[in-house]
């Protein structure tokens, strides 16, 4: 089994493959769909999007066109960030269905605790609400398992309050020097699972210094020790590339970082210095 294959158990018992093929930032049409028909070529079989990136029906396409069994691809999407009211994520849920052209998802995020048009602002109302309709649509079936993204420490310890499901994977910004070590180990306590997007910081750390003399010891790509990372980190990455050559070098992660390495990696500071950490991911 490789490592793309290698699965985490969430805390319901489902399996999650231990690696994702992100797709934040992939043009819709025949980048996002190459992208995803490459990445489940190269074995991936985790493939993350959302309805905010415009192109869960290429996505879709890929995974029908691949030919693999929807069964055995983990298919997450997210719902919109602005969308607070327990109707609005029932109708998301169903435009996000038809658009990537399934019967149900493996996972389903409210995308942000807050809209992005004020990105900071508090909503425990609003994502209360959501989250009611994606317990009412994972007790039905449609939801193999449920979620949350970007969200901080006070934003679960409010969803917890009256959540008779608790989130089960919180996916949030997470690369070398950027760890959010309160946000992570306050959902470890709680059983949820930490997804890493941009675990390359969207390339911004990939000519770090620091990140380029390590990744030159184990004679691997900065991408690869980024990924790497996180997963001794017992985090989740969701590495994203549109070309065939980087989505098959990021599969290439069968290398162990020593554990005085990974002290000298989680002790840095921000590896993307300037990178703007409010973002869509």
């Amino acid at each position: 089994m490789t490592i793309l294959t290698d699965t985490y158990t969430l805390a319901n018992g489902v399996k999650i493959p231990k690696v994702g093929f992100g797709t934040w930032q992939t043009p819709d049409g025949e980048v996002a769909y190459q992208a995803v028909r490459d990445a489940l070529d190269l074995s991936y079989r985790h493939i993350d999007t959302a309805r905010v990136y415009g192109n869960e029906g290429s996505v879709g396409k890929a995974i029908k066109d691949s030919g693999i069994p929807r069964e055995e691809i983990f298919l997450t999407t997210k719902l919109p960030s602005d969308v607070k009211t327990y109707e609005g994520a029932l109708e998301y849920f169903e435009i996000s269905r038809k658009a990537l052209d399934v019967d149900y998802f493996d996972l389903y995020l409210i995308h942000a605790p807050w809209p992005w048009s004020n990105v900071g602002a508090s909503d425990d109302a609003g994502n209360r609400e959501a989250w009611r309709a994606l317990e009412k649509l994972y007790k039905e079936g449609k939801l193999k398992a449920i979620g949350i993204s970007n969200f901080e420490q006070h934003d679960m310890e409010s969803l917890l309050e009256v959540a008779e499901i608790k989130p089960m994977v919180n996916q949030i910004e997470y690369y070398v020097g950027w760890t959010e070590p309160n946000i992570v180990n306050f959902a470890e306590k709680q059983g949820i699972l930490i997804e890493a997007y941009s675990p390359l910081a969207t390339g911004h750390m990939l000519k770090n210094p620091a990140i380029v003399e390590m990744a030159g010891k184990y004679s691997v790509s900065t991408a690869q020790l980024a990924i790497r990372f996180c997963l001794q980190n017992g985090v989740l990455p969701l590495p994203k590339a549109t070309s065939r050559g980087h989505i098959e070098d990021n599969t290439k992660l069968d290398f162990e970082i020593s554990a005085e390495d990974m002290q000298t990696l989680n002790a840095l500071k921000d590896t993307a210095e300037g990178k703007n950490h409010a973002t869509k991911g």
